[in-house]
């Protein structure tokens, strides 16, 4: 076993412990979150990552509620990857809630959410906002993880899911420039997916942050949190890519090619 392989190994199995540990920094942090960004008001679509469901996006859709937003979740159940269900409903929620609230949506996906999320900004561009993805591997072959030469725990979990799955092989170009603004956060501590598939070219709106949180802890990590609020708080005409103030710099890494850096 190489020391890559053990790395990945020790990552998996204390996934559960770290994610636990990122709600605990979030009860300590939430002093230091109270002043984050608020934006124009407008509507928000928080997708699950693989096999979760709403349930597992409370935190952030309470924050981001609490911050002023509409926000809601997907409800369509548990997640088991991009089945005919979901792909027709998808499109089909943001445009309700595009109409429901005069305007785009904003849509943030954790894990495969994010994956849906870019899907959603290349089949319905108009009616999307900006996208935020939270360790989504759209860089992989297959389109959600699980393509040729990955033997992630989250490739392999979403293929055995595959005979449910309506959309074909292939990246369909999820990778490249998206049509709206883009920020794909990523954590060289994840311990499902590769963190290298989460990242995307960067570009005049098309970013990637670096977080310190696990894989099962995004979605209530303090830096991921206050990352969210302050994308959202972006102008449409505005965006600009994401600086953290300096009191939360320590929230994130520093790593080279990074935006946060």
């Amino acid at each position: 076993m190489t020391d890559q392989d053990r790395r990945r190994t020790l990552l998996a199995a204390t996934e559960p412990v770290r994610a636990a540990a990122s709600a605990g920094a979030l009860a300590l942090a939430y002093p230091l979150l109270r002043g984050a960004p608020r934006g124009e008001p407008h509507g928000v679509l928080v997708l699950p990552g693989l096999l979760a469901s709403d349930v597992s996006t409370v935190t952030l859709r309470r924050w981001l509620s609490g911050l002023g937003y509409p926000v809601v979740g997907w409800e369509l159940g548990r997640n088991r990857g991009p089945t005919k269900e979901i792909t027709d409903e998808l499109p089909r929620l943001v445009e309700r809630l595009a109409e429901r609230h005069a305007g785009p949506v904003s849509v943030v996906g954790q894990s495969l959410g994010g994956i849906y999320a870019r899907r959603l900004a290349l089949r319905v561009p108009r009616l999307v906002r900006q996208v935020i993805s939270l360790g989504s591997p759209f860089g992989l072959a297959g389109g959600g993880g699980g393509g040729a030469g990955d033997d992630s725990p989250g490739a392999r979990a979403y293929a055995r899911y595959r005979h449910l799955h309506a959309v074909p092989r292939g990246r369909g170009g999820l990778g490249g420039a998206l049509p709206v603004p883009s920020t794909a956060v990523y954590s060289r501590w994840d311990g499902v997916v590769d963190w290298r598939a989460c990242r995307q070219q960067a570009g005049p709106r098309a970013e990637n942050v670096g977080v310190h949180a696990s894989h099962l802890g995004m979605g209530h990590d303090p830096a991921v949190l206050w990352l969210v609020a302050d994308r959202l708080a972006q102008t449409r005409e505005g965006w600009e890519p994401f600086r953290p103030p300096a009191r939360l710099r320590f929230l994130y890494p520093r790593e080279d090619g990074d935006t946060a850096g």
